[in-house]
């Protein structure tokens, strides 16, 4: 997991008088903790997916009843939804401290010294779009793959009651929803590029 440098909690005036610096600082401490926050429980669920999918299919050998294998898309939808979210609120937090929160901060100061350094400069790695494309591929074989591997199984050893071929093509159509959201939110622009709001 990757960690990003924090301004320390800026602490109140001897006087009881809070300024709008100190307010703006306060907000900057609160959501890079946010953002820490996300990140750790948007890391643990690719290991969650992974050993809910290895479960499932434990399961479905152990039982010889391939329509368990509807549990698998399933779990992965879950948690890939909740991973996806988890992951577009790290980057708007971030977007929000480039794009807002820093060019009200650096007017209020009147500074010609650059803040919060770090937000820009991890972006402008020459190699962060290939790490970008990297990761799409990595999450989209870890919430989109087993899926469509547990269908496949399932719809080549049949036959299948109705019901357990309905739920499967329902599933089916929204892990095609989940990766298409994944694709969309990979933020595989270039560094340059202006900022788009998602």
């Amino acid at each position: 997991m990757t960690t990003t440098p924090t301004t320390p909690t800026p602490t109140v005036p001897a006087d009881g008088e809070v300024t709008t610096g100190a307010v703006l600082l306060a907000e900057y401490d609160a959501i890079k903790r946010e953002q820490a926050a996300r990140t750790g429980l948007r890391d643990n669920l690719l290991y969650a997916t992974l050993t809910a999918s290895a479960a499932i299919a434990a399961l479905t050998a152990t039982a010889d009843r391939t329509e368990l294998l509807t549990l698998l898309p399933l779990a992965c939808l879950v948690l890939g939804w909740t991973y996806l979210m988890n992951d577009h609120a790290i980057s708007a937090i971030g977007r929000y401290v480039r794009t807002d929160l820093q060019p009200r901060l650096t007017g209020l100061l009147a500074t010609p010294t650059p803040l919060f350094g770090w937000e820009h400069a991890h972006r402008r790695d020459r190699r962060r779009l290939s790490r970008k494309r990297l990761q799409l591929g990595a999450d989209l074989t870890a919430f989109c793959l087993p899926p469509l591997a547990a269908l496949t199984v399932l719809w080549t050893t049949g036959p299948h009651p109705p019901a357990v071929l309905a739920i499967s093509l329902a599933e089916l159509a929204a892990v095609a929803v989940l990766a298409t959201q994944i694709i969309r939110y990979a933020d595989l622009t270039h560094p340059t590029s202006p900022e788009r709001a998602q």
